[in-house]
């Protein structure tokens, strides 16, 4: 890669992580009115409706251009990407911000270890090392949630896991489960096609599948205070279509591993933001496993 182009890579996603950093934010404000499936869908809903005009005339032929694997694959990503939004956003109601976050940045760790089956890349030992300190970050996260200040000696029960941050904290794991896929496919898939063309049918089909998960859920989607909807607005605004789409872009040139650890970036510019404007400070034990978490997730990708 040229120096101009790593300089401008570094440059998009150092605006991407400023963008996804404010998401949660968004999200905790919508969840006083708002089911998190609800707000999932309207995320990618709005995005798609703004990128409309702008990829149907300049890209209608490429994407009529796709093959059949491409078109599934595509779907592939925006189902990953649906299940992604719905589990995460979720588990922002029972758990913190900054656990939330940094077990939903996992993806790395579970991008190395799907590469050898579908990106043909070795799984090195530093990455298990990665994967073990990963994997001990999370026990002391999820001791650190609802132990009072943030020692094992302050939990009422001990070692006794508290059942909402478990429900909170497993579901920001399968979310960074579905993020991988999202990354191993859009690494597959993003150098074929321009970037406008790739995420207008990734967060289109997104979108659908998180509609049709709406009404299964038996969720309303219209009644919400108009407050509600503009925060609906700004995360299809900034943390998708700013942040998410410069992550898109940089797919086309870096490995999958990379641009994942990037958003290392994005548990500490949320977890200050939380600390602001939600009073949500987080005590010593969850900061030391969201600690060993972060450098699992380094030792995992900083061969990429």
């Amino acid at each position: 890669m040229s120096l101009s182009r790593k300089s401008q890579s570094t440059f998009v996603l150092l605006i991407g992580i400023l963008a996804v950093s404010t998401a949660s934010i968004f999200i905790r404000f919508a969840q006083e009115e708002a089911p998190s499936l609800v707000i999932a869908a309207y995320r990618l809903v709005f995005a798609s409706l703004i990128l409309t005009p702008f990829a149907l005339p300049s890209r209608l032929g490429e994407l009529r251009s796709m093959t059949r694997a491409e078109v599934l694959l595509a779907l592939g990503a925006g189902l990953f990407l649906a299940i992604h939004f719905a589990t995460w956003i979720t588990s922002l109601r029972y758990t913190s911000v900054l656990s939330s976050l940094v077990i939903v940045q996992t993806s790395p760790i579970w991008v190395a270890l799907a590469a050898p089956f579908f990106l043909k890349e070795e799984l090195s030992g530093r990455a298990a090392a990665g994967l073990g300190f990963a994997v001990a970050g999370g026990l002391v996260v999820s001791f650190g949630d609802r132990c009072g200040p943030g020692t094992l000696a302050s939990c009422p029960q001990g070692f006794v896991f508290y059942a909402q941050s478990l429900l909170g904290n497993f579901l920001a794991l399968a979310g960074a489960w579905s993020s991988a896929g999202y990354l191993i496919i859009g690494r597959q898939l993003r150098p074929r096609l321009s970037l406008v063309g790739y995420i207008y049918i990734v967060y289109s089909s997104a979108a659908a599948f998180l509609v049709i998960m709406l009404f299964t859920f038996g969720h309303a989607p219209t009644g919400y205070p108009a407050q509600t909807y503009l925060w609906f607005l700004l995360l299809a605004l900034i943390p998708q279509l700013l942040g998410h789409s410069s992550f898109n872009w940089a797919l086309a040139y870096l490995p999958a591993s990379f641009v994942a650890v990037t958003l290392l970036g994005e548990p500490v510019g949320s977890a200050v933001l939380a600390g602001i404007l939600l009073e949500e400070i987080p005590g010593p034990l969850t900061l030391a496993g969201a600690a060993l978490i972060l450098f699992g997730i380094y030792l995992t990708a900083r061969r990429s």
